[in-house]
């Protein structure tokens, strides 16, 4: 452990694994601004260490002795809310994505954990730290009122916009990253089962990730989730995750068609500019488009896309977002017609499908 002065970070890891805990540890005190300050073995210890060592972060294991991991979020997010990353082997994909709804803000693949390259690691401890979950947390239990809906559905967009936005609603698509997938499942768990229109999706993932979260999205909607497949043709009323390996796009038909993302020069995976410019392309005026929380700026050129094609582009608003970045530029570019807190989304959507 370090406790330099000059390093601002005090991160605590959760692992059972004494070599797994040794390796986060090297990489992230690489790094002079970060500081591991205690290491915990199991979920006991995690939640007195959080408490009493008072971290910025938390990197937390989830299948652990004594107390798992998922348990231990939901005791310190009670106890002291705290920014907490996954991280997790492959066969614990879907128990992760759980962790997520309980408080935990990302999830990252253990074998991505590499003392040759931590900077990836690094990047997103230095991200997270800066979160206050405390106040997410109380801007997420807030209820939207009636009134406020009323509102926004009154002032859509600008007169030009109406003009060009014409005919039945073919397609939703949503772009997100860091904070995403609770995002999505809030999104989604508010759709009904009946819903009348496909949904492509571009969360950005670590390889092998996709369809645990499929799983998991599964769990909290109607509506039937899944990896997208080359060459299937879209259904209303289902959701179609692009997989992390793939760039996706959809045909004028409705078509999915996958390409080898790994040896493009996309900076993302998936990427979510990708997928949207598609969606403006084969759809224009019939499209649908939402970009949530994320780090960086993919989806933006996507959003504005859409919007040009005569499309709806919707961005979730700074208060509900766990990192307002992505949506934040495209909101700075002009690349959206309407922003709106987290818990508005859908029934904005609803209110707005032909």
């Amino acid at each position: 452990m370090t406790n330099k002065a000059e390093r601002s970070i005090r991160v605590l890891i959760v692992d059972d694994s004494s070599l797994v805990r040794d390796m986060v540890c090297a990489i992230l005190t690489s790094d002079p601004e970060i500081a591991v300050v205690g290491e915990a073995g199991d979920g006991i210890q995690a939640v007195s260490k959080a408490i009493s060592l008072k971290p910025d972060i938390i990197t937390m294991d989830i299948e652990m002795p004594i107390l798992d991991g998922l348990e231990a979020i939901s005791r310190i997010m009670a106890d002291r809310p705290t920014p907490i990353l996954v991280i997790t082997s492959l066969s614990g994909v879907r128990t992760a994505f759980n962790a997520v709804s309980k408080g935990a803000l990302d999830v990252v693949e253990k074998s991505n954990i590499d003392e040759a390259d931590g900077s990836v690691l690094i990047k997103k401890v230095k991200m997270l730290a800066g979160i206050d979950v405390a106040a997410h947390q109380a801007v997420m239990r807030k209820k939207v009122e009636p009134s406020f809906l009323q509102q926004i559905t009154a002032n859509i967009a600008t007169k030009e916009d109406q003009q060009k936005r014409a005919g039945k609603t073919k397609i939703i698509a949503i772009a997100a990253s860091t904070g995403g997938p609770n995002a999505i499942c809030t999104i989604l768990s508010k759709l009904p089962q009946n819903f009348p229109t496909p949904i492509v999706i571009a969360q950005h993932v670590a390889a092998g990730f996709t369809q645990g979260m499929a799983d998991w999205l599964n769990t909290c909607t109607p509506l039937t989730v899944k990896p997208a497949t080359n060459g299937e043709i879209l259904t209303s009323g289902r959701v179609y995750l692009n997989p992390s390996e793939s760039a996706m796009e959809i045909t004028r038909d409705g078509m999915i068609l996958l390409f080898d993302g790994a040896g493009s020069k996309q900076l993302y995976h998936p990427s979510c500019d990708h997928l949207l410019s598609s969606v403006a392309q084969s759809f224009k005026s019939q499209s649908i488009a939402v970009i949530l929380s994320g780090m960086g700026s993919d989806g933006v050129a996507g959003m504005r896309a859409i919007k040009a094609a005569g499309g709806l582009s919707i961005a979730q608003d700074e208060a509900s977002s766990v990192v307002f970045g992505m949506n934040a530029i495209a909101i700075e570019k002009g690349a959206v017609n309407q922003v709106l807190p987290l818990s508005a989304i859908a029934d904005y959507i609803m209110s707005k499908i032909e």
